[in-house]
């Protein structure tokens, strides 16, 4: 029912595309954000491990700090472990911090201008992603990417300008990507924020995946709903501070295809261990054991 956008997608992103659709409605696939401030990146994943006895299937990077090697050799370790790779970024053009990513604001008209020094500092970052990317897919690693998160909320500098800046953005990284450096290795995610605006889709030829982040506690059926009047692809609920019961997405008509807890206090304090244990127990949750082996199916 649903295709890659990227005609040219490897093996890797099809098998994993292909999974994802195949249990989507049916399972929902567990997922976790590393926490990139601290020393010990696997604090999450310990955490769930001791709390749960189980590791979850997704680990979430970011690019945030300029720490693309450090990332790609994280990304590496968790893929030989049998998990699935997401990644988000944040930073700015200047900056390469989360403030950064909050409190610029460039002029888009010349930074959609080539030779002006707007666009030279973001053709400098992306690219430099871009290699690092490409260290991924000459592993065979496919990657769940979800670049300019949370764009129609307005507070990154990527959606200060409006909808159809935001859409001439996206679409000028993608084709760079897929284009430019064949990164036919990306699965490409377009993460709404909760409020999930009008005026922000970029087009069923430049996406897979889209979703909707939300930290209010809910099934976020809300952000499902209107998700639902843009497009028919496979939902991802790719940011999330509480979880629910897995029984009530089902009951409440959102059987996401992934949930990613966001690290640290989001974890930790918004999710009790019980309620951890069932969502990981649940038969309709995938873990890590469940994706194992997924790059030698089809």
């Amino acid at each position: 029912m649903y295709s890659l956008s990227d005609k040219n997608a490897d093996g890797g992103a099809r098998r994993l595309y292909g999974f994802i659709c195949e249990n989507y409605g049916k399972k929902i696939i567990t997922g976790v954000q590393e926490c990139p401030g601290r020393r010990h990146h696997d604090d999450e994943v310990d955490y769930l491990y001791s709390t749960v006895g189980k590791l979850p299937a997704i680990r979430g990077f970011d690019f945030i700090h300029d720490d693309y090697d450090g990332v790609v050799r994280r990304a590496r370790e968790w893929h030989l472990r049998g998990g699935i790779v997401t990644i988000c970024w944040h930073t700015g053009l200047v900056g390469n911090t989360y403030p950064a990513s909050k409190e610029e604001h460039p002029d888009f008209a010349r930074l959609f201008t080539d030779g002006t020094e707007e666009n030279s500092l973001l053709m400098s970052r992306w690219d430099r992603a871009a290699a690092a990317l490409g260290e991924l897919r000459a592993a065979g690693i496919p990657v769940l990417w979800r670049p300019f998160h949370e764009f129609d909320g307005r507070w990154f500098w990527w959606g200060k300008d409006g909808g159809e800046s935001f859409i001439r953005l996206w679409r000028m990284m993608y084709k760079r990507y897929t284009e430019d450096f064949a990164l036919h290795n990306l699965i490409w995610v377009l993460g709404y924020s909760g409020a999930v605006e009008d005026g922000w889709y970029v087009g069923d030829e430049y996406c897979d995946i889209i979703g909707s982040d939300s930290y209010d506690g809910t099934t976020n059926l809300a952000g499902w709903t209107r998700l639902k009047a843009v497009a028919d692809k496979p939902f991802a609920f790719h940011e999330v501070g509480k979880l629910r019961p897995v029984g009530e997405f089902f009951d409440d008509g959102c059987p996401w295809s992934w949930f990613m807890n966001w690290h640290t206090v989001y974890l930790r304090e918004e999710n009790t261990p019980a309620l951890l244990r069932s969502v990981y127990d649940d038969p309709r949750t995938l873990t890590l054991l469940e994706v194992r082996g997924l790059e030698d199916r089809g």
